[in-house]
């Protein structure tokens, strides 16, 4: 007899569903109390990301045609520098800071000058998913980014702006599961930075949403195999140690905050049953919305695996951080404001950050941007609100008009808030006041150990 497996409810999705309806629909876009750029250098902006429109609809077209996936975008980084050098005349550095798939290129004012003037980074990301391939709209992503940079550099070139400042695109790939920015980091790729700006497709536009940190952990246990039925005593089986590991994490998890997350796999648990295990090899997430209780939920995680070896008489390696850490992504509002002001002008009223409930939390590389240099990792819709990232769904979504539309969009509004940065002091200022205020620069290379 074949038992079925009952189908999943979606109760808890669609109360959750109507709740955020209710708030978006009481929510106001929130105001920018700072002034920014002046409005005609933010005009020439925009119409400098419309003269590229089909560039962008194209990037969005032939990434969705072509998924690449993490390390491997060989094919998608070379369409974005020549693109940039085709409309811009400004080379890219293929293979910049230690990877063969990121991305450099920059420009700066005639007087620009590193001890007074500052310098925005504007990002893109263009690798895909496993099977379902750009199922979180990094194609968006790589458009948004390289229309942004287009627009700034030909404002910078027709020298008709007083601003003073430097702006950096950075083409980062392998953002999913190997936080690849954080290798970018530790090959130099933030210093010199003053903030940077990047935008996400989503079911929503808002200008802000949680994402928790996430961490890495290989745990093997190591036993003693021994015939399961003659002489079973002589043993110490390692798979008892993972599944007792594993009961623990489900156990832990009615300890935990509600912003925290584990999930654990068995990859390796023996290969006959007629022998004692004598290796047992789990993989584990451990995610949690701040750094210091990520912290918090690595000790509990380790000493779960490491109770789990002393109950069998086996010994457990831990390897941790395999990939770099994710560390959560710090908003900043002074930042977000411009780009509030700047999607409302394209018809896009955005949300204020809490609309999204966060038990809906990701992760994403941007977190350890965040918590170098003030930056902003604002959603813009491509797709309703029933449409999840990495789904075969979101996936289709990534292909429309809707999306198209949000790469010119996210292109406007990158180049304006970047702008903004660059002109208004006081808004500078107060970013930057923010970024202390939430903890100051962090390295996330060194934040763990």
């Amino acid at each position: 007899m074949q038992h079925e497996t009952p189908p999943i409810s979606t109760a808890f999705l669609d109360h959750l569903e109507a709740q955020t309806r209710a708030t978006v629909a009481a929510s106001t876009p929130p105001e920018s109390p700072f002034a920014g750029a002046p409005q005609g250098a933010l005009d020439r902006l925009t119409e400098g990301v419309e003269q590229s429109r089909d560039d962008l609809v194209g990037v969005v077209r032939q990434l969705h045609a072509d998924p690449e996936l993490a390390y491997e975008e060989h094919r998608s980084a070379a369409l974005l520098a020549e693109l940039i050098t085709e409309r811009t005349g400004i080379p890219v550095e293929v293979g910049a800071h230690g990877v063969a798939t990121a991305l450099r290129a920059e420009t700066a004012t005639p007087g620009f000058d590193p001890e007074r003037h500052r310098t925005v980074a504007v990002l893109s990301e263009y690798d895909a998913l496993p099977g379902i391939g750009h199922a979180c709209g990094h194609n968006v992503i790589a458009a948004t980014g390289v229309g942004a940079f287009v627009a700034l550099a030909g404002l910078i070139a027709d020298g008709s702006s007083e601003v003073e400042g430097r702006v950096v695109f950075l083409g980062t790939p392998a953002e999913e599961g190997h936080t690849g920015k954080e290798v970018m980091a530790r090959g130099g790729a933030w210093e010199g930075l003053d903030a940077a700006v990047m935008t996400h497709p989503f079911g929503y536009d808002v200008v802000d949403t949680l994402f928790i940190g996430r961490r890495l952990l290989r745990a093997t246990y190591t036993g003693h195999p021994a015939h399961a039925s003659a002489q079973p005593f002589q043993g110490r089986n390692a798979l008892d140690a993972a599944a007792l590991a594993y009961q623990g994490i489900g156990l832990l998890r009615q300890q935990m905050p509600p912003s925290d997350r584990v999930h654990a796999v068995i990859t390796e648990g023996g290969t006959r049953p007629s022998i004692i295990t004598g290796s047992a090899t789990m993989q584990l997430y451990v995610r949690s919305a701040y750094p210091e209780t990520l912290v918090d939920l690595s000790g509990r995680v380790e000493r779960i695996m490491q109770g789990a070896a002393m109950m069998t008489d086996t010994s457990v390696e831990l390897e941790w951080d395999h990939y770099p850490p994710s560390l959560p992504v710090r908003g900043n509002a002074a930042l977000g404001g411009r780009w509030v002001r700047s999607l409302g002008e394209r018809g896009r009223p955005v949300l204020p950050a809490g609309t999204v409930p966060d038990v809906l939390a990701g992760s994403t590389d941007f977190g350890n941007v965040s918590v170098r240099v003030p930056g902003i990792h604002p959603m813009i819709a491509i797709a309703g609100p029933d449409a999840a990232l990495h789904t075969e769904e979101f996936a289709a979504a990534a292909a429309t008009e809707a999306a198209e539309r949000a790469a010119v969009d996210g292109a406007v509004g990158l180049a304006h808030t970047a702008w903004d940065f660059l002109a208004d002091d006081e808004l500078a200022r107060a970013a930057r006041e923010e970024f202390e205020q939430a903890g100051g620069a962090l390295d996330p290379a060194t934040y763990f150990d």
